[in-house]
């Protein structure tokens, strides 16, 4: 008998002048960036934490801490890879991905093909694994007044035999 394992992944980041905005590693088009440590993206970042919670693995926080200069400015992509490795040293498997960005602009449509490929590509996992949506907070609260941007995660994991 297969178990199944499930995790919960979020993260939210303010969004600022002088920062690039970026959601599994695509860059949209937009006046101000998520501002964080590494990239500040706040999709892989969930996608991150509900992988490592799923394999009872700790956070995002205690792989790749904020204190570590390692991780400045690092490509939230290089973290999934990692967690990808954790994962798989674990002796589990992902099932599949669903999340959610929540941003009230830009509209993310256009971009998530590419972003699936690219967070699918970092997984080592087929595309069909892998739901990204979006809505916004219906301009409600600071998500709301577009002083940032969160995204919610919840991950499958199977073990290997």
């Amino acid at each position: 008998m297969k178990t199944t394992r499930f995790g919960f992944g979020y993260d939210v980041h303010r969004l600022a002048k002088n920062r690039k905005l970026i959601l599994g590693g695509v860059t949209l088009k937009s006046e101000r960036g998520l501002l964080g440590h590494s990239d500040a993206d706040v999709l892989s970042h969930a996608i991150a934490d509900s992988l490592l919670g799923a394999a009872a693995l700790g956070d995002i926080g205690k792989h790749f801490p904020d204190t570590d200069k390692k991780w400045k400015n690092i490509s939230s992509l290089v973290i999934l890879k990692q967690v990808y490795l954790l994962i798989k040293k674990a002796k589990y498997k992902i099932v599949n991905i669903d999340s959610t960005v929540v941003l009230e602009k830009p509209k993310i449509s256009p971009y998530i093909n590419k972003i699936k490929i690219n967070i699918s590509k970092s997984l080592s996992i087929h595309i069909s694994k892998l739901s990204i949506k979006a809505t916004t907070n219906e301009k409600l609260g600071d998500i709301g007044k577009q002083k940032g941007a969160a995204a919610y995660a919840i991950s499958s994991i199977t073990k290997i035999k």
